[in-house]
């Protein structure tokens, strides 16, 4: 049996990770806003570690291991800053913290066998180790555990989890299937982000406001926050994944479009080349390399290179700054104050990251 990874591999300092150091505050106050996230997300991580343990040992291994490889902790991040809007972090907010993020981590595993992905945070990914079987049935245990803490929420947070988890399935079908005769590729791509990412990451700013008793009137803004944000960040993705070999995470420059995703990028790539003979001619040498098995390794890279470089590029990037944008815009009904000032800088951050 494979070891769990080290513990040291754990995000540290996460909302410092995230932009959310005391930095960015300047009253006493504020600074006292940042400190509860920081140790609202401690909280949260040792409630993840005591919940996703089983008495099983196949199962506590591979349910750790990839919490233990890292992660920023978006999710519970965003569930702990939007608490702040109502009576702050308490017992409720971080078990819906927990859950959420558990859900995340399950869905990571199933998403690595469907896209039979070799890496998952600089690790080998679940099924590369112990096989699609195994990685799907603990997706499953961990989906089963995630379940268990919403239902000791009530009926609304069973209400959304159900409804947030039709999304993230119809969101992997969808990009599965491909766009459908006569839909727009492009739209198809941004309604898959927002169903597999965008549902999740709106869920967990909604259970802040829903379990530290917030006005229910913040619940809309901060939901349509989280869905865009949930977007750029994935947009903002499609970008990192064209970029240079990163020997810490050993991921390699076009992962993506390797395993057959269809990045928006190479959306946007395959419009143009309709009308543009550099655009068709860089496209037709991307997608005969990656069929090529690895016989056209070095052809392939120099491609991705190029795509890296296109004006394609920097046009995504662009969209993702937008959506970042609206997102900011959602918030415009909360009142001012350090988590208005801390979402704004959250998404910020998220569009603004490297890796």
């Amino acid at each position: 049996m494979k070891p769990s990874v080290p513990l040291a591999r754990r995000s540290k300092n996460l909302s410092s990770s995230l932009g959310l150091g005391e930095q960015l505050f300047s009253s006493a106050s504020e600074r006292r806003f940042a400190d509860a996230i920081e140790k609202g997300l401690v909280a949260v991580e040792a409630g993840l570690l005591k919940e996703m343990s089983f008495a099983d040992n196949l199962a506590d291994v591979t349910s750790r291991y990839l919490l233990e490889a890292g992660g920023k902790r978006v999710r519970p991040t965003l569930t702990l800053l939007t608490a702040q809007l109502g009576g702050g972090t308490n017992d409720q907010v971080i078990t819906a913290a927990e859950a959420l993020e558990i859900t995340h981590l399950a869905s990571l595993y199933h998403d690595d066998v469907m896209d039979e992905a070799n890496m998952r945070r600089g690790v080998p990914s679940a099924q590369s180790v112990w096989g699609n079987s195994v990685a799907i049935l603990t997706g499953d245990l961990l989906f089963a555990r995630a379940s268990k803490l919403v239902a000791s929420l009530g009926e609304d947070a069973i209400r959304l989890q159900a409804d947030t988890f039709e999304r993230l399935c119809l969101g992997q079908l969808h990009e599965t299937i491909g766009p459908r005769d006569g839909e727009d590729p492009i739209e198809h791509y941004i309604q898959v982000l927002a169903d597999k990412t965008g549902s999740l990451i709106a869920a967990a700013a909604q259970v802040g406001v829903m379990f530290s008793n917030a006005p229910k009137e913040y619940a809309t803004p901060v939901m349509v926050f989280g869905e865009k944000i949930g977007v750029a960040f994935q947009l903002i993705d499609d970008v990192i994944d064209l970029a240079p070999r990163d020997d810490d995470t050993g991921k390699t420059p076009g992962t993506d479009l390797r395993s057959g995703v269809s990045t928006l990028p190479l959306l946007y790539l395959r419009q143009l080349a309709k009308t543009d003979s550099d655009a068709a001619g860089l496209l037709a040498r991307i997608e005969r390399d990656v069929t090529a098995a690895g016989d056209g390794e070095v052809e392939l890279g120099a491609a991705i290179a190029e795509l890296r470089e296109h004006p394609v590029t920097r046009r995504t990037l662009d969209e993702a700054h937008r959506w970042a944008a609206e997102a900011v815009a959602a918030l415009s009904p909360l009142p001012a104050g350090p988590v208005k000032k801390a979402l704004t800088r959250f998404a910020d951050t998220i569009v603004d990251r490297s890796n």
